[in-house]
């Protein structure tokens, strides 16, 4: 396989489950403590060795573009300052090796249509997919894990973690072989199924490395009842034409799209935070 260089973040939809904080604020900018999802996911790609990252955005996300563009005005008042700590810090959103680019997703259609979007920017080579209200904790990161073992078997391959039982509805879930302790050889994949007919609770999370023949069959899926053109589908149509792959990362997700996820990584990143995380936990132990 190709090096991976290329990161896609579908940052198009909406957050209704946040309203009204995301209202006018992108749900990818909502912060754990002092920083944005989507600048984890962002961190979590430059570790991997992502140096493209491309955003498909759509209304009201324009404070994501802001947000990795420089702000020459808030630098000037730093610098003027003398906050040298501040000013390092916000040259560190983005080092000078990283790219963006952005794409307009002109209406959600899906996550499969979203990924889509960037086939002209991606081409011909393998890519990374991150889903920035996937939260995942891991050292090294789940992304690197994941195109580690990409190189190793040689196919795409699927970011996955047990789930119970009772909420296969709400993932794509895999049936698949042992390959070694974290690689498992997809058979088969289902979008959402009823926990009484769901093949396993192994879900797909929120990380995903592609190869582009995936962007052909995106194209031939039909759109579903609800008019969204689906990644799973283009994902178990790829199967037929070469090996797709399920690892099980090391390290702990958050699931940052609902507002329990959203409350538990605020805490536990809280927790460790280096400026106020001592003093934050002995407040949490008041409490109980």
């Amino acid at each position: 396989m190709k090096r991976i260089r290329k990161a896609v973040f579908p940052v198009a939809g909406l957050g209704t489950r946040f309203l009204p904080a995301t209202k006018a604020t992108p749900k990818e900018m909502l912060p754990i403590v002092d920083k944005p999802l989507i600048q984890f996911a962002v961190e979590e790609a430059i570790e991997a060795g992502i140096t493209e990252m491309i955003f498909v955005t759509g209304r009201t996300k324009r404070a994501i573009e802001d947000h990795f563009d420089k702000s020459y005005e808030l630098e000037s008042e730093l610098a003027a300052k003398k906050k040298d700590d501040l000013l390092k810090l916000l040259h560190s959103v983005l080092p000078p090796h990283v790219n963006c680019i952005y794409i307009r997703q002109a209406e959600p259609l899906g996550l499969g249509h979203a990924v889509g979007c960037a086939a002209s920017v991606v081409d011909d080579e393998p890519f990374a997919v991150i889903l920035a209200d996937d939260l995942i904790d891991g050292k090294p990161g789940a992304l690197k894990q994941m195109i580690e073992a990409a190189h190793r078997h040689g196919g795409s391959v699927l970011g996955v973690e047990e789930v119970p039982r009772a909420e296969t509805r709400k993932y794509g879930i895999v049936s698949s072989t042992r390959v070694d302790e974290r690689t498992e050889k997809l058979t088969a994949i289902v979008e959402k199924p009823a926990p009484e007919v769901a093949p396993s609770t192994l879900a797909v999370v929120g990380r995903y490395v592609l190869t582009p023949k995936v962007f052909e069959l995106i194209a031939s899926v039909k759109a579903g009842a609800v008019g969204e053109i689906q990644l799973t589908d283009a994902i178990s149509a790829l199967l037929a034409y070469e090996p797709v792959f399920a690892y099980r990362f090391e390290g702990t997700r958050y699931d940052c799209g609902s507002k329990l996820g959203y409350l538990k990584a605020s805490v536990d990143y809280g927790r460790k935070h280096p400026e106020v995380g001592a003093e934050f936990d002995a407040f949490l132990k008041q409490l109980r």
